[in-house]
């Protein structure tokens, strides 16, 4: 007789899938982004991006935060300053998301 697999509950993301899964650790994070703990921390401040805690209340950060953080790090590296660099990439997010509403809408 074939055993069945469990199969995850149908309310739970896929986390292999899931962009806004909080995969990463805040060394993992630096190390994908090329920058230092304290810029990942200064976004986090300008309210770029928010990372979620683990159970023992260390920074998890998603694909989504990182590619928003390389954004900010490639700005930053231009000559913009942090918080206009934060601002852009909070614009440049939203409009991103209107267009992927649209496009689904049509």
């Amino acid at each position: 007789m074939a055993r069945s697999r469990k199969q995850p509950p149908s309310h739970e993301p896929d986390s292999f899938d899931d962009d806004n899964y909080p995969a990463y650790t805040m060394g993992r994070a630096t190390e994908m982004v090329g920058v230092t703990p304290s810029f990942l921390r200064s976004l986090g401040s300008a309210g770029l991006i928010q990372p979620q805690r683990s159970s023992g209340g260390h920074r998890r950060y998603s694909r989504h935060q990182l590619r928003l953080a390389a954004r900010a790090r490639q700005l930053v590296d231009e000559g913009t300053a942090l918080d206009a660099a934060c601002r852009i990439i909070s614009l440049e997010d939203q409009l991103a998301d209107a267009q992927r509403e649209n496009s689904a809408g049509s």
